[in-house]
C-alpha cells in the first residue's frame, strides 16, 4: 500500500510503500508522548526504505533521543533518527540504521486512509505515567515493554500481511 503523508504547516510531504499499514501500537514511552504531543502514539508502520520519496527535504530535522533505562547506569544516544518538520515540529518518520531496509512513518502524519486494526498493543507500559489512560478495548495486549512479535509477525498473525487496501494515487 502506498502511504502518503505530510506535516501540518505542508513544507514536507513523503510518500513510502508499505506492506503492513496497520496502526496497532500504542506507545507509552516518554520520547513518543513528548515529541508527538500526546498520551499514546500509533508508531507501528513499517515501510520499504528504498521507496521513500521526500519532497520539502530542506525542511527536515532530525532527532536521536537520548534513551534512559531504570535498569541502566548511563542514558544512551538513540540509533532511531526521528524526522520531523523543523517549520511546524511534525513528527513524520523513524529512520534506524539497525534496519536499513525499513522506514517508520508515524501514523499521524499519514494523509492516507489506513486500515482500521483488528487488535491494539500497548506497549511501554513501564513509562506510562499516571494520569495516561490505557483504553484498551477487549483483544487487545499489553506489555512492560516491546512485544516479541515484529510489525511484519503481527500483521501475519492476525492475517492481514499482503491485505492492505491499494489506495488511489
Amino acid at each position: 500500500m502506498k502511504l502518503e503523508g505530510s506535516c501540518h504547516c505542508g513544507a514536507v510531504h513523503f510518500s513510502v510503500q508499505s506492506a503492513h499499514p496497520y496502526p496497532y501500537q500504542l506507545c507509552y514511552c516518554s520520547i513518543c508522548r513528548k515529541t508527538q504531543g500526546g498520551s499514546g502514539a500509533a508508531i507501528n508502520l513499517s515501510g520499504a526504505s528504498d521507496t521513500l520519496q521526500v519532497r520539502g527535504r530542506k525542511n527536515l530535522a532530525v532527532y536521536r533521543a537520548l534513551v534512559k533505562n531504570p535498569e541502566e547506569k548511563r542514558a544512551r544516544r538513540s540509533t532511531g533518527q526521528r524526522n520531523f518538520c523543523k517549520t511546524c515540529g511534525s513528527a513524520l518518520w523513524l529512520y534506524d540504521p539497525t534496519w536499513p531496509e525499513l522506514v517508520h512513518p508515524f501514523a499521524s502524519a499519514i494523509d492516507s486512509d489506513l486500515p482500521t486494526p483488528p487488535r491494539r498493543t500497548h506497549l511501554m507500559l513501564d513509562f506510562k505515567p499516571d494520569w495516561v489512560e490505557t483504553h484498551a478495548r477487549p483483544g487487545d495486549t499489553r506489555f512492560a515493554r516491546y512485544p516479541k512479535l515484529s510489525i511484519a509477525e503481527w500483521h501475519e498473525k492476525h492475517g492481514l500481511a499482503g491485505k492492505e487496501r491499494k489506495i488511489a494515487g
